[in-house]
């Protein structure tokens, strides 16, 4: 992000291009022509899209995954930016493998898409086409940052680390009966499907948190 503006790397010629490639591969940064004169706020990449707000509170998405995720008729070039029209004023955004969340100015979490194991927060593992406010302990308490792995999710309220989404079981890339777990930090494998707080302590205050593919980090202070 350069004075406020989005780039992607540049794009390659159609020769570069492999047999299975839908679009053409950048390999140096350019900027996106659809968002100049749009001052950018912040940028995330998820696995097959991409998000960003503006100073403006808008949230624009592109991307196939992007797109189809929304399902929205004024959407269909995954290729250009597209405005999300149904979220409050926004500040923050955070893509996943195939979900999207967004903190509002006012600390209000949304989310959409696949909702595999759960990682949309919303209390069931329905796919999810529109934003929808995820509820729970967050109906008390704001949020004030959000981080989205493939298949889970970690937000902060209060101080307070909460996660949900995939834990593991039977997950992917599993050896021996053994599978790739524990990014939630609850002590098991199981998958949750609503945010639930995981215990570091009264005495700790959680000042971030990012989610990996399969794993996630928080920085802490410790009263």
């Amino acid at each position: 992000m350069v004075r406020g503006q989005s780039l992607s790397p540049r794009r390659s010629s159609v020769a570069e291009q492999s047999e299975v490639e839908h679009y053409p591969n950048e390999y140096t940064p350019r900027l996106i022509k659809d968002l100049e004169g749009i001052k950018v706020k912040y940028v995330a990449a998820g696995l097959l899209s991409s998000a960003c707000t503006d100073e403006n509170g808008s949230v624009l998405v592109f991307g196939e995954r992007g797109i189809e995720n929304l399902r929205l008729k004024e959407m269909s070039d995954a290729t250009r930016p597209s405005l999300i029209t149904e979220l409050p004023y926004s500040k923050e955004v955070a893509c996943g493998g195939y979900h999207t969340c967004v903190l509002t100015n006012s600390g209000e979490l949304y989310t959409w898409g696949s909702n595999e194991n759960g990682c949309l927060g919303i209390g069931s593992s329905d796919v999810i086409h529109l934003p929808k406010q995820v509820q729970g302990p967050f109906l008390k308490s704001s949020v004030s940052q959000v981080s989205c792995g493939w298949k889970h999710t970690a937000a902060i309220s209060e101080g307070r680390v909460f996660t949900w989404g995939w834990g593991g079981s039977n997950g992917t890339f599993s050896e021996d009966g053994h599978s790739s777990s524990g990014q939630l930090g609850h002590g098991s494998d199981v998958d949750y499907i609503s945010p639930t707080r995981v215990c570091f302590g009264e005495d700790v205050k959680v000042l971030q948190v990012s989610c990996g593919f399969n794993h996630t980090g928080a920085i802490l202070e410790y009263a």
